[in-house]
């Protein structure tokens, strides 16, 4: 008889799924505020002396199920003895940042970043603003499961407290303005802003108009219900239409949680995490700032980023998909640019993790000094055409018992002839497989693309 399978809860990202359906569920968040107090309170490199009571914080996106899970995370942190700082909405990067500026023992967000509102997730920060490792997780998850600290139970003044911290968005707001330079300013842009009614929402603007540029914002409303929905870095046609409405300079358009960003050319032409990343390490290997002469990202990213470096004597690393990969990568090896086609990026000068305005006033600063147009600037990255499709799938069957859909796929890669790639994946965050097809001849690519996802559909589509 065969062991039976661990339980798991932690994706490729914290913990994501429908809020009020396990595993975001109360009863989860508490018995996990419990695990990751324990965990915490127990790690070697606490930020302060020893004696001094553990402490987390805990921030959230807008969304209407932030409320129950951060009531229960609040409940199993304090039972266990560990104080909570609640900072409420605010992006993800900010509460990584509060974490390492408020000397607390980890940061928790409440956020499914580009997931429609229904949804919801928790992510963890270790004390220094990076996100937790394998090792770290399996530790939380085991005690979730194994009623291993059923019986600490802290009485009296022993038990934890929960406080509410009222400048943490002033603290944010001042960090992300460090990150452009003090002799320039944002005078002169127009800016169209796409806040996706989530937790940028009033972040975003207060730095983008204390830098000194105007602003067309849109979507800053958030109700609850409203994030994601029809906008944001999921729906770049919004922020392309705004931009074309207003005649702003340049757009920029933020995910749920503002960890990611994409652009907006002054045409309305949408600039991807690839053209952002292109742009930044050219400037970067210019000024002799792009550490290691190396960029960090995906499998995902197109191959012409690969081109663009090697011709100006740099080249890339690339990850698994997802940006704790391709942060772990950076660390490994020292190097301080990364991120993502979706609009992770990762500056590691500035920031621990991807923050969609920090990345956003780079390619500004880049605009600002050498006075070209978000348009001539992207033109810098000559692009393999792509095939993608996202497909939701009603199980995540092993791809080797999807014999019709691999013959496919090895049909399509021998018909590239070694000039491009085929990448199938599952979503690590969504019931979704992702497909790319990467080639010279779109037309091609897009036919087998076709063929391939009808297959997918037909064996475990929705």
């Amino acid at each position: 008889m065969s062991a039976p399978k661990p339980r798991k809860i932690f994706g490729t990202d914290g913990v994501r799924g429908v809020a009020n359906v396990e595993p975001v569920t109360a009863e989860t968040a508490l018995k996990l505020g419990r695990a990751a107090a324990h965990v915490f309170a127990q790690a070697e490199k606490r930020p302060h002396g020893l004696g001094a009571r553990p402490k987390i914080v805990i921030g959230k996106d807008t969304r209407i199920s932030g409320y129950m899970l951060e009531n229960a995370l609040v409940a199993g942190i304090t039972s266990l003895g560990v104080d909570v700082l609640l900072i409420g909405p605010l992006p993800t990067p900010g509460v990584a940042y509060i974490t390492r500026s408020l000397r607390a023992d980890a940061g928790i967000v409440l956020s499914a970043s580009h997931n429609p509102y229904e949804d919801n997730g928790i992510k963890f920060f270790r004390h220094d603003g990076y996100k937790l490792d394998d090792e770290i997780e399996a530790r939380i998850e085991n005690l979730v499961f194994s009623g291993e600290i059923e019986s600490i139970r802290p009485t009296a003044d022993n038990i934890g407290r929960a406080t509410r911290i009222d400048d943490a968005l002033g603290r944010y707001i001042e960090f992300a303005k460090s990150s452009f330079p003090r002799g320039l300013t944002l005078e002169g842009f127009t800016i169209a802003l796409d806040c996706a009614n989530g937790a940028s929402y009033k972040s975003s603007p207060c730095i983008l108009r204390e830098l000194g540029a105007e602003l067309h914002i849109c979507h800053n409303a958030p109700n609850g219900r409203n994030i994601n929905a029809a906008c944001g870095s999921t729906h770049p046609e919004e922020i392309a239409r705004i931009v074309k409405k207003t005649g702003a300079r340049v757009g920029i358009s933020h995910d749920g949680d503002a960890d990611r960003v994409l652009l907006c050319d002054e045409n309305g032409e949408i600039v991807d995490g690839d053209e952002i990343m292109a742009i930044a390490a050219l400037d970067f290997l210019k000024a002799g700032r792009l550490a290691g002469d190396t960029l960090v990202a995906t499998v995902m990213s197109n191959f012409g980023l690969d081109e663009t470096l090697a011709k100006a004597g740099g080249k890339v690393i690339r990850t698994k998909v997802g940006d704790r990969y391709v942060i772990e990568e950076m660390m490994r090896g020292g190097y301080n640019l990364g991120g993502e086609q979706s609009g992770h990026m990762i500056f590691g000068d500035f920031a621990t993790t991807g923050d969609g305005v920090v990345s956003a006033l780079q390619i500004l600063r880049i605009m600002a000094e050498t006075g070209k147009p978000l348009s001539e600037l992207k033109k810098c990255l000559s692009k393999y055409p792509q095939a993608q499709r996202n497909l939701k799938v009603r199980e995540k069957r092993p791809l080797e018992q999807l014999p019709g859909v691999l013959a496919l796929v090895k049909e399509a890669e021998s018909a590239l002839c070694g000039a491009g790639r085929v990448l199938l994946r599952y979503s690590g965050t969504e019931p979704k497989i992702r497909l790319l097809i990467e080639g010279r001849d779109s037309a091609q690519i897009n036919a087998q693309a076709d063929g391939i996802a009808q297959a997918i559909q037909e064996q475990i589509g929705v």
